[in-house]
Protein backbone atom coordinates (compact mmCIF):
# COMPACT_ATOMS: atom_id res chain seq x y z
CA UNK A 1 0.00 0.00 0.00
CA UNK A 2 1.34 3.43 -0.75
CA UNK A 3 2.09 6.23 1.68
CA UNK A 4 0.79 8.88 -1.02
CA UNK A 5 -0.80 11.77 1.44
CA UNK A 6 1.10 11.30 4.52
CA UNK A 7 3.37 13.48 5.58
CA UNK A 8 5.17 11.81 8.21
CA UNK A 9 5.97 8.52 6.51
CA UNK A 10 8.85 10.42 3.97
CA UNK A 11 11.66 10.58 6.69
CA UNK A 12 13.80 7.29 6.50
CA UNK A 13 14.64 7.84 10.55
CA UNK A 14 13.14 9.28 13.76
CA UNK A 15 15.74 11.07 14.75
CA UNK A 16 17.07 15.13 14.81
CA UNK A 17 19.93 15.87 13.24
CA UNK A 18 22.55 18.12 15.25
CA UNK A 19 23.17 21.07 13.53
CA UNK A 20 26.35 22.65 12.06
CA UNK A 21 26.03 25.64 14.21
CA UNK A 22 25.27 24.42 17.60
CA UNK A 23 28.49 24.81 20.02
CA UNK A 24 29.68 21.74 21.34
CA UNK A 25 33.59 22.58 22.61
CA UNK A 26 33.17 24.02 26.03
CA UNK A 27 36.92 23.84 26.63
CA UNK A 28 36.97 27.47 26.70
CA UNK A 29 33.65 28.54 26.86
CA UNK A 30 31.18 28.63 29.84
CA UNK A 31 28.54 25.59 29.51
CA UNK A 32 24.80 25.37 30.56
CA UNK A 33 25.98 23.09 33.62
CA UNK A 34 29.01 25.63 34.29
CA UNK A 35 26.32 28.98 34.54
CA UNK A 36 23.63 26.89 37.17
CA UNK A 37 26.56 25.30 39.30
CA UNK A 38 24.98 21.58 38.18
CA UNK A 39 27.63 19.91 39.89
CA UNK A 40 27.39 21.30 42.96
CA UNK A 41 23.62 20.96 43.04
CA UNK A 42 23.37 17.51 41.54
CA UNK A 43 25.30 15.84 43.77
CA UNK A 44 24.04 17.86 46.76
CA UNK A 45 21.84 15.05 47.12
CA UNK A 46 23.04 12.30 49.33
CA UNK A 47 20.76 9.81 51.22
CA UNK A 48 21.64 8.53 54.59
CA UNK A 49 19.81 5.34 54.22
CA UNK A 50 20.08 2.80 51.19
CA UNK A 51 16.25 3.53 51.22
CA UNK A 52 14.91 4.16 46.81
CA UNK A 53 12.48 7.21 48.33
CA UNK A 54 14.93 8.91 50.08
CA UNK A 55 15.71 10.22 46.99
CA UNK A 56 12.53 11.41 46.17
CA UNK A 57 12.26 13.12 49.59
CA UNK A 58 15.37 14.72 49.60
CA UNK A 59 15.12 16.52 45.82
CA UNK A 60 11.56 17.35 47.15
CA UNK A 61 12.72 19.33 50.10
CA UNK A 62 16.02 20.92 48.23
CA UNK A 63 13.70 22.19 45.10
CA UNK A 64 11.11 23.63 47.88
CA UNK A 65 14.02 25.71 49.78
CA UNK A 66 15.09 27.20 45.99
CA UNK A 67 11.54 28.52 45.33
CA UNK A 68 11.54 29.16 48.40
CA UNK A 69 14.33 31.50 48.26
CA UNK A 70 13.01 32.83 45.25
CA UNK A 71 9.54 33.87 46.86
CA UNK A 72 11.84 35.56 49.61
CA UNK A 73 13.32 37.52 46.94
CA UNK A 74 10.11 38.42 45.08
CA UNK A 75 8.40 40.15 48.91
CA UNK A 76 11.82 41.49 49.54
CA UNK A 77 11.34 43.42 45.88
CA UNK A 78 7.57 44.10 46.43
CA UNK A 79 8.54 46.07 49.77
CA UNK A 80 11.30 48.05 48.03
CA UNK A 81 8.97 49.03 45.15
CA UNK A 82 6.08 49.93 47.76
CA UNK A 83 8.42 51.99 49.59
CA UNK A 84 8.84 53.90 46.26
CA UNK A 85 5.18 53.69 45.37
CA UNK A 86 6.11 52.14 42.31
CA UNK A 87 3.38 49.63 42.01
CA UNK A 88 3.10 48.21 38.58
CA UNK A 89 6.63 46.05 39.02
CA UNK A 90 5.43 45.70 42.77
CA UNK A 91 2.18 43.54 41.09
CA UNK A 92 4.43 41.66 38.61
CA UNK A 93 6.63 40.36 41.67
CA UNK A 94 3.59 39.69 43.88
CA UNK A 95 1.90 37.88 40.59
CA UNK A 96 4.78 35.71 40.59
CA UNK A 97 4.98 35.09 44.02
CA UNK A 98 1.39 33.44 44.23
CA UNK A 99 1.91 30.75 40.75
CA UNK A 100 5.45 30.22 42.89
CA UNK A 101 3.17 28.74 45.79
CA UNK A 102 1.02 27.34 43.46
CA UNK A 103 4.15 25.31 41.94
CA UNK A 104 4.90 24.37 45.93
CA UNK A 105 1.70 23.15 46.25
CA UNK A 106 2.32 21.20 43.36
CA UNK A 107 4.86 19.87 45.00
CA UNK A 108 3.24 17.88 47.72
CA UNK A 109 0.70 15.95 45.24
CA UNK A 110 4.84 14.15 44.45
CA UNK A 111 5.77 13.63 47.52
CA UNK A 112 2.22 12.03 48.77
CA UNK A 113 3.61 8.75 46.68
CA UNK A 114 5.65 8.09 49.66
CA UNK A 115 3.81 5.81 51.48
CA UNK A 116 3.82 5.54 55.35
CA UNK A 117 5.52 2.59 55.22
CA UNK A 118 8.76 3.28 52.67
CA UNK A 119 8.81 6.90 54.83
CA UNK A 120 9.13 4.62 58.04
CA UNK A 121 11.86 2.99 56.70
CA UNK A 122 14.10 5.79 57.13
CA UNK A 123 12.53 8.46 58.80
CA UNK A 124 14.53 7.41 61.56
CA UNK A 125 17.83 8.81 59.78
CA UNK A 126 16.22 12.60 59.82
CA UNK A 127 17.15 13.12 63.55
CA UNK A 128 15.58 15.96 64.63
CA UNK A 129 15.50 17.94 60.99
CA UNK A 130 12.46 19.73 60.19
CA UNK A 131 11.05 21.40 57.79
CA UNK A 132 10.03 23.75 60.84
CA UNK A 133 13.86 24.87 60.69
CA UNK A 134 13.52 26.07 56.99
CA UNK A 135 15.26 29.64 56.79
CA UNK A 136 13.31 30.29 53.96
CA UNK A 137 10.04 29.78 55.50
CA UNK A 138 10.86 31.48 57.95
CA UNK A 139 11.69 34.86 55.60
CA UNK A 140 8.71 34.56 53.80
CA UNK A 141 6.49 34.24 57.12
CA UNK A 142 8.17 37.42 58.55
CA UNK A 143 8.11 39.24 55.15
CA UNK A 144 4.72 38.49 55.33
CA UNK A 145 3.86 40.21 58.61
CA UNK A 146 3.34 36.66 61.16
CA UNK A 147 6.37 37.67 63.51
CA UNK A 148 7.17 35.82 66.54
CA UNK A 149 10.81 36.59 67.91
CA UNK A 150 10.53 33.03 69.53
CA UNK A 151 11.01 31.37 66.46
CA UNK A 152 14.88 32.64 66.07
CA UNK A 153 15.61 30.17 68.53
CA UNK A 154 15.81 27.00 65.82
CA UNK A 155 18.22 29.09 64.04
CA UNK A 156 20.87 30.35 66.85
CA UNK A 157 23.81 27.85 65.69
CA UNK A 158 23.22 29.37 62.33
CA UNK A 159 24.56 33.15 62.60
CA UNK A 160 23.97 34.30 58.90
CA UNK A 161 20.76 32.82 59.28
CA UNK A 162 19.83 34.44 62.40
CA UNK A 163 20.99 38.20 61.68
CA UNK A 164 19.14 38.06 58.77
CA UNK A 165 16.02 36.37 59.88
CA UNK A 166 16.69 39.45 63.05
CA UNK A 167 16.67 41.83 60.70
CA UNK A 168 13.37 40.77 58.82
CA UNK A 169 12.00 40.63 62.61
CA UNK A 170 13.21 44.45 63.08
CA UNK A 171 11.42 45.75 59.62
CA UNK A 172 8.07 46.80 58.83
CA UNK A 173 6.64 43.65 56.69
CA UNK A 174 4.84 43.61 53.23
CA UNK A 175 1.68 44.37 54.66
CA UNK A 176 3.14 47.46 56.67
CA UNK A 177 4.32 49.39 53.65
CA UNK A 178 0.88 48.52 52.44
CA UNK A 179 -0.78 50.73 55.26
CA UNK A 180 1.66 53.45 54.68
CA UNK A 181 0.74 53.18 51.41
CA UNK A 182 -3.40 53.67 52.49
CA UNK A 183 -2.17 56.83 54.40
CA UNK A 184 -0.20 58.41 51.71
CA UNK A 185 -3.42 57.75 49.32
CA UNK A 186 -5.24 59.99 52.08
CA UNK A 187 -6.73 57.61 54.69
CA UNK A 188 -6.75 57.91 58.18
CA UNK A 189 -5.33 55.10 60.11
CA UNK A 190 -5.01 54.86 63.75
CA UNK A 191 -1.49 55.79 65.47
CA UNK A 192 -1.62 52.23 67.06
CA UNK A 193 -0.83 50.52 63.91
CA UNK A 194 1.56 53.15 62.50
CA UNK A 195 3.74 53.23 65.33
CA UNK A 196 3.35 49.48 66.62
CA UNK A 197 5.72 46.99 67.46
CA UNK A 198 7.01 45.64 63.88
CA UNK A 199 8.71 42.64 66.07
CA UNK A 200 4.83 41.62 66.92
CA UNK A 201 2.45 39.79 64.54
CA UNK A 202 -0.03 41.80 62.93
CA UNK A 203 -3.51 42.62 64.23
CA UNK A 204 -6.44 43.80 62.42
CA UNK A 205 -7.52 47.36 63.02
CA UNK A 206 -10.96 48.69 62.29
CA UNK A 207 -9.55 52.22 60.96
CA UNK A 208 -7.74 49.86 58.00
CA UNK A 209 -11.16 48.27 57.71
CA UNK A 210 -12.63 51.07 57.02
CA UNK A 211 -10.29 52.49 54.44
CA UNK A 212 -10.21 49.56 52.72
CA UNK A 213 -14.23 49.58 52.62
CA UNK A 214 -13.77 52.69 50.91
CA UNK A 215 -11.05 51.50 48.09
CA UNK A 216 -14.05 48.19 47.63
CA UNK A 217 -16.64 50.81 47.36
CA UNK A 218 -14.68 53.15 44.68
CA UNK A 219 -12.48 50.94 43.07
CA UNK A 220 -12.45 53.06 40.02
CA UNK A 221 -10.83 55.82 42.10
CA UNK A 222 -8.94 53.74 44.38
CA UNK A 223 -7.64 51.69 41.51
CA UNK A 224 -3.92 51.09 42.34
CA UNK A 225 -5.24 50.13 45.98
CA UNK A 226 -8.05 48.05 44.84
CA UNK A 227 -5.68 46.05 42.39
CA UNK A 228 -2.82 45.75 45.17
CA UNK A 229 -5.74 44.43 47.97
CA UNK A 230 -6.58 41.40 44.94
CA UNK A 231 -3.02 40.65 44.86
CA UNK A 232 -2.34 40.37 48.27
CA UNK A 233 -5.62 37.81 48.70
CA UNK A 234 -4.25 36.03 45.61
CA UNK A 235 -0.98 35.66 47.76
CA UNK A 236 -3.01 34.61 50.96
CA UNK A 237 -5.05 32.09 48.90
CA UNK A 238 -2.23 30.62 47.51
CA UNK A 239 -0.06 30.42 50.39
CA UNK A 240 -2.91 29.07 52.85
CA UNK A 241 -3.62 25.95 49.71
CA UNK A 242 0.26 25.16 50.74
CA UNK A 243 -0.31 25.19 54.56
CA UNK A 244 -3.10 22.95 53.76
CA UNK A 245 -1.59 20.49 51.20
CA UNK A 246 1.32 20.44 53.74
CA UNK A 247 -0.64 19.43 56.48
CA UNK A 248 -2.73 17.18 54.62
CA UNK A 249 0.34 15.32 52.97
CA UNK A 250 1.97 14.81 56.70
CA UNK A 251 -1.43 13.84 57.56
CA UNK A 252 -1.75 11.32 55.16
CA UNK A 253 2.01 10.34 55.59
CA UNK A 254 2.58 9.90 59.38
CA UNK A 255 -0.79 10.59 60.79
CA UNK A 256 -1.09 12.36 64.16
CA UNK A 257 2.95 10.95 64.90
CA UNK A 258 5.09 13.62 66.53
CA UNK A 259 7.69 15.90 64.11
CA UNK A 260 10.84 15.15 63.96
CA UNK A 261 11.77 18.41 65.20
CA UNK A 262 9.70 18.30 68.51
CA UNK A 263 6.40 19.69 67.30
CA UNK A 264 2.97 17.79 67.91
CA UNK A 265 3.05 17.47 64.10
CA UNK A 266 -0.37 17.64 62.05
CA UNK A 267 -1.67 19.26 65.02
CA UNK A 268 0.98 21.76 65.12
CA UNK A 269 0.71 22.64 60.94
CA UNK A 270 -3.07 23.16 61.35
CA UNK A 271 -2.72 25.66 63.58
CA UNK A 272 -0.91 27.54 61.14
CA UNK A 273 -4.17 27.74 58.50
CA UNK A 274 -6.02 29.98 61.22
CA UNK A 275 -3.26 32.88 60.64
CA UNK A 276 -3.86 35.69 58.43
CA UNK A 277 -1.36 37.99 56.75
CA UNK A 278 -3.93 40.52 55.66
CA UNK A 279 -7.01 39.85 57.85
CA UNK A 280 -9.12 43.46 57.09
CA UNK A 281 -9.19 41.77 53.55
CA UNK A 282 -11.12 39.14 55.04
CA UNK A 283 -13.12 41.34 56.94
CA UNK A 284 -13.63 43.79 54.43
CA UNK A 285 -15.85 41.35 52.30
CA UNK A 286 -18.32 40.74 55.11
CA UNK A 287 -19.15 44.62 54.84
CA UNK A 288 -19.62 45.11 51.17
Amino acid sequence: MSNTGCPFSSSPENKRELEQDIHTDFKDDMSYGDYLKLDQILSAQQPLSNEHDEMLFIIIHQSSELWLKLAGHELAKAVQCLRADDFGPAFKVIARVKQIFIQLTQSWNILSTLTPVDYLKFRDDLGRSSGFQSQGYRKLEFLLGNKNSDMLKVHQNNNQAYQELELLLNSPSLYDEVIIALVKAGFSIDDSVLNRDVTQAYQSNDSVVKAWLTVYQQPEKYFDLYELAEKLVDIEDSFQQWRFKHMYTVQRIIGYKAGTGGSSGVSFLKKALDVSFFPELFEVRTLL
